[in-house]
Protein backbone atom coordinates (compact mmCIF):
# COMPACT_ATOMS: atom_id res chain seq x y z
CA UNK A 1 0.00 0.00 0.00
CA UNK A 2 2.54 2.35 1.28
CA UNK A 3 4.90 2.17 -2.13
CA UNK A 4 1.97 2.10 -4.44
CA UNK A 5 0.71 5.38 -2.48
CA UNK A 6 4.26 6.76 -3.15
CA UNK A 7 4.51 5.73 -6.89
CA UNK A 8 0.90 7.92 -7.50
CA UNK A 9 2.30 10.89 -5.62
CA UNK A 10 5.82 11.17 -7.35
CA UNK A 11 3.31 11.16 -10.77
CA UNK A 12 2.25 14.78 -9.01
CA UNK A 13 4.54 17.91 -9.11
CA UNK A 14 4.37 19.06 -5.59
CA UNK A 15 5.88 15.26 -4.79
CA UNK A 16 8.13 15.16 -7.49
CA UNK A 17 12.26 14.29 -6.12
CA UNK A 18 10.66 13.07 -2.59
CA UNK A 19 12.72 10.75 -1.32
CA UNK A 20 11.11 7.06 0.68
CA UNK A 21 12.32 8.43 3.76
CA UNK A 22 10.41 11.69 3.13
CA UNK A 23 7.61 10.01 1.86
CA UNK A 24 7.47 7.81 5.13
CA UNK A 25 7.59 10.52 7.32
CA UNK A 26 4.75 12.69 5.59
CA UNK A 27 2.52 9.44 5.76
CA UNK A 28 2.68 9.67 9.60
CA UNK A 29 1.85 13.24 9.88
CA UNK A 30 -0.27 14.41 7.22
CA UNK A 31 -4.01 13.12 6.96
CA UNK A 32 -4.45 11.76 3.43
CA UNK A 33 -8.04 12.42 2.72
CA UNK A 34 -9.23 10.01 -0.69
CA UNK A 35 -12.19 10.97 -2.38
CA UNK A 36 -14.13 8.95 -5.62
CA UNK A 37 -16.98 10.97 -7.67
CA UNK A 38 -19.51 10.22 -9.84
CA UNK A 39 -19.75 11.52 -13.44
CA UNK A 40 -21.19 15.02 -13.17
CA UNK A 41 -20.31 15.05 -9.34
CA UNK A 42 -19.34 18.71 -8.34
CA UNK A 43 -15.83 18.73 -6.96
CA UNK A 44 -15.41 22.39 -5.29
CA UNK A 45 -17.99 25.75 -6.76
CA UNK A 46 -16.33 28.93 -8.77
CA UNK A 47 -16.20 31.25 -5.73
CA UNK A 48 -15.91 28.41 -3.19
CA UNK A 49 -12.68 29.28 -0.38
CA UNK A 50 -9.49 27.41 -1.72
CA UNK A 51 -8.46 25.54 1.85
CA UNK A 52 -6.91 22.45 0.16
CA UNK A 53 -5.33 21.17 -2.12
CA UNK A 54 -7.04 18.89 -4.56
CA UNK A 55 -5.35 16.39 -6.47
CA UNK A 56 -6.76 14.34 -9.41
CA UNK A 57 -5.13 10.82 -9.61
CA UNK A 58 -7.38 8.81 -12.01
CA UNK A 59 -10.14 9.98 -14.63
CA UNK A 60 -11.11 13.33 -15.93
CA UNK A 61 -12.77 16.64 -15.10
CA UNK A 62 -14.15 19.54 -16.27
CA UNK A 63 -13.45 23.18 -15.37
CA UNK A 64 -15.95 25.49 -15.75
CA UNK A 65 -15.40 28.98 -15.90
CA UNK A 66 -18.60 31.84 -15.63
CA UNK A 67 -17.14 35.39 -16.83
CA UNK A 68 -20.65 37.96 -15.59
CA UNK A 69 -18.78 40.59 -16.61
CA UNK A 70 -17.98 39.35 -20.41
CA UNK A 71 -21.00 37.60 -20.57
CA UNK A 72 -19.16 33.82 -21.31
CA UNK A 73 -18.38 30.18 -20.12
CA UNK A 74 -15.83 28.45 -21.07
CA UNK A 75 -15.44 24.82 -20.07
CA UNK A 76 -12.56 22.19 -20.63
CA UNK A 77 -11.53 18.64 -20.04
CA UNK A 78 -8.59 17.96 -17.70
CA UNK A 79 -6.80 14.85 -17.52
CA UNK A 80 -5.13 13.19 -14.41
CA UNK A 81 -2.60 13.76 -12.87
CA UNK A 82 -3.72 17.09 -11.93
CA UNK A 83 -3.91 19.71 -9.42
CA UNK A 84 -6.55 22.02 -8.75
CA UNK A 85 -5.97 25.83 -8.33
CA UNK A 86 -2.68 25.60 -6.06
CA UNK A 87 -2.28 29.40 -6.30
CA UNK A 88 -5.84 29.98 -4.90
CA UNK A 89 -4.35 28.61 -1.74
CA UNK A 90 -2.85 31.97 -0.54
CA UNK A 91 -3.20 35.57 -1.32
CA UNK A 92 -6.03 38.35 -1.36
CA UNK A 93 -8.14 36.43 -3.02
CA UNK A 94 -8.47 32.57 -1.43
CA UNK A 95 -11.46 31.06 -3.58
CA UNK A 96 -11.47 28.94 -6.30
CA UNK A 97 -11.41 30.87 -10.07
CA UNK A 98 -13.80 28.18 -11.87
CA UNK A 99 -16.07 25.09 -11.09
CA UNK A 100 -14.94 21.20 -11.32
CA UNK A 101 -16.96 18.37 -11.83
CA UNK A 102 -15.94 14.82 -12.71
CA UNK A 103 -16.68 13.68 -15.92
CA UNK A 104 -16.83 9.86 -15.26
CA UNK A 105 -15.95 8.19 -12.39
CA UNK A 106 -12.38 10.06 -10.64
CA UNK A 107 -9.94 9.55 -7.64
CA UNK A 108 -9.02 12.50 -5.75
CA UNK A 109 -6.95 12.75 -3.19
CA UNK A 110 -7.48 15.96 -0.93
CA UNK A 111 -5.01 17.32 1.66
CA UNK A 112 -5.53 20.18 3.88
CA UNK A 113 -4.31 23.53 4.22
CA UNK A 114 -2.63 23.39 7.91
CA UNK A 115 -1.55 20.25 7.25
CA UNK A 116 0.53 22.13 4.31
CA UNK A 117 1.65 24.65 6.18
CA UNK A 118 2.40 22.54 9.53
CA UNK A 119 4.13 19.63 8.24
CA UNK A 120 5.08 19.02 3.94
CA UNK A 121 6.55 22.99 3.95
CA UNK A 122 9.23 21.59 6.01
CA UNK A 123 10.33 19.30 3.54
CA UNK A 124 12.33 21.43 0.86
CA UNK A 125 11.87 19.11 -2.29
CA UNK A 126 7.98 19.91 -1.21
CA UNK A 127 8.52 23.63 -0.76
CA UNK A 128 10.60 24.22 -4.06
CA UNK A 129 7.78 22.61 -5.99
CA UNK A 130 5.08 24.49 -4.41
CA UNK A 131 7.09 27.38 -5.33
CA UNK A 132 8.18 26.60 -8.84
CA UNK A 133 4.41 26.10 -9.69
CA UNK A 134 3.52 29.48 -7.96
CA UNK A 135 6.32 30.90 -9.83
CA UNK A 136 5.28 29.68 -13.47
CA UNK A 137 1.80 30.64 -13.08
CA UNK A 138 2.78 34.41 -12.25
CA UNK A 139 5.30 33.97 -15.21
CA UNK A 140 2.82 32.79 -17.36
CA UNK A 141 0.11 36.18 -16.37
CA UNK A 142 2.86 38.60 -16.66
CA UNK A 143 3.18 37.15 -20.49
CA UNK A 144 -0.37 36.91 -21.26
CA UNK A 145 -1.02 40.45 -20.41
CA UNK A 146 1.76 41.96 -22.58
CA UNK A 147 0.54 39.39 -25.69
CA UNK A 148 -3.21 39.65 -24.96
CA UNK A 149 -4.54 41.91 -28.18
CA UNK A 150 -1.47 41.89 -30.44
CA UNK A 151 -1.35 39.86 -34.04
CA UNK A 152 -3.87 39.37 -36.49
CA UNK A 153 -7.41 38.08 -36.22
CA UNK A 154 -6.13 34.36 -35.95
CA UNK A 155 -3.33 35.10 -33.77
CA UNK A 156 -6.33 36.93 -31.22
CA UNK A 157 -8.62 34.35 -31.80
CA UNK A 158 -6.16 31.60 -30.98
CA UNK A 159 -5.19 33.84 -27.95
CA UNK A 160 -8.46 34.05 -26.28
CA UNK A 161 -8.40 30.73 -25.38
CA UNK A 162 -4.61 30.37 -24.84
CA UNK A 163 -5.24 32.70 -22.00
CA UNK A 164 -7.70 31.27 -20.24
CA UNK A 165 -7.46 27.87 -20.46
CA UNK A 166 -5.45 25.95 -17.96
CA UNK A 167 -3.95 23.66 -20.97
CA UNK A 168 -3.21 23.69 -24.69
CA UNK A 169 -4.84 20.03 -25.42
CA UNK A 170 -7.82 18.32 -25.20
CA UNK A 171 -11.57 18.98 -25.18
CA UNK A 172 -12.72 23.13 -24.95
CA UNK A 173 -16.68 24.39 -25.06
CA UNK A 174 -16.79 28.26 -24.96
CA UNK A 175 -20.69 29.46 -24.52
CA UNK A 176 -20.55 33.38 -25.66
CA UNK A 177 -22.61 35.53 -28.30
CA UNK A 178 -20.84 36.36 -31.74
CA UNK A 179 -21.00 39.94 -30.96
CA UNK A 180 -19.81 39.44 -27.43
CA UNK A 181 -16.76 37.45 -28.57
CA UNK A 182 -15.59 40.14 -31.48
CA UNK A 183 -16.33 42.91 -28.66
CA UNK A 184 -13.10 40.98 -26.78
CA UNK A 185 -10.82 40.36 -29.16
CA UNK A 186 -11.32 43.52 -31.02
CA UNK A 187 -12.10 42.66 -34.18
CA UNK A 188 -15.37 43.13 -36.56
CA UNK A 189 -17.77 40.36 -36.39
CA UNK A 190 -17.91 40.11 -40.07
CA UNK A 191 -14.46 38.65 -39.79
CA UNK A 192 -14.70 36.79 -36.85
CA UNK A 193 -17.40 35.13 -38.51
CA UNK A 194 -15.74 34.34 -41.44
CA UNK A 195 -12.52 32.44 -39.65
CA UNK A 196 -14.84 30.74 -37.68
CA UNK A 197 -17.01 28.66 -40.37
CA UNK A 198 -13.70 28.50 -41.95
CA UNK A 199 -12.42 26.23 -39.14
CA UNK A 200 -15.97 24.46 -38.85
CA UNK A 201 -15.60 23.32 -42.95
CA UNK A 202 -11.92 22.10 -42.07
CA UNK A 203 -14.16 19.98 -39.15
CA UNK A 204 -11.69 21.98 -36.41
CA UNK A 205 -14.66 23.22 -34.36
CA UNK A 206 -18.30 22.98 -34.28
CA UNK A 207 -20.92 25.94 -34.28
CA UNK A 208 -23.94 25.85 -32.72
CA UNK A 209 -26.25 29.05 -31.19
CA UNK A 210 -23.98 31.00 -28.92
CA UNK A 211 -21.03 27.88 -28.72
CA UNK A 212 -17.75 27.10 -30.09
CA UNK A 213 -17.05 23.65 -29.39
CA UNK A 214 -13.06 22.59 -29.86
CA UNK A 215 -12.77 18.53 -29.97
CA UNK A 216 -9.16 18.99 -29.50
CA UNK A 217 -7.19 22.40 -28.93
CA UNK A 218 -4.06 21.67 -30.37
CA UNK A 219 -5.39 21.06 -34.06
CA UNK A 220 -7.64 24.00 -33.25
CA UNK A 221 -4.35 26.37 -32.60
CA UNK A 222 -2.78 24.48 -35.37
CA UNK A 223 -5.71 25.50 -37.66
CA UNK A 224 -4.97 28.95 -36.60
CA UNK A 225 -1.76 29.21 -37.86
Amino acid sequence: METTMYDTLLQLPLFQGLRKEDFTHIIEKVKFNFRNCENNEIIVKQGDTCNQLIFLLEGEIISQTNDKAHNFQLSETVHSPFLIEPYSLFGMYTCYNATYLAKGKTSLLTIEKAYLLRNLNNFDIFRLNFYNILSNRAQTVQWKLWNAHSGSLKEKLANFFVFRCIRNNGEKKLHIGMEDLSKLIGETRINVSKVLNDLREKDVIQLKRKEIYIPEMKDFLEALQ
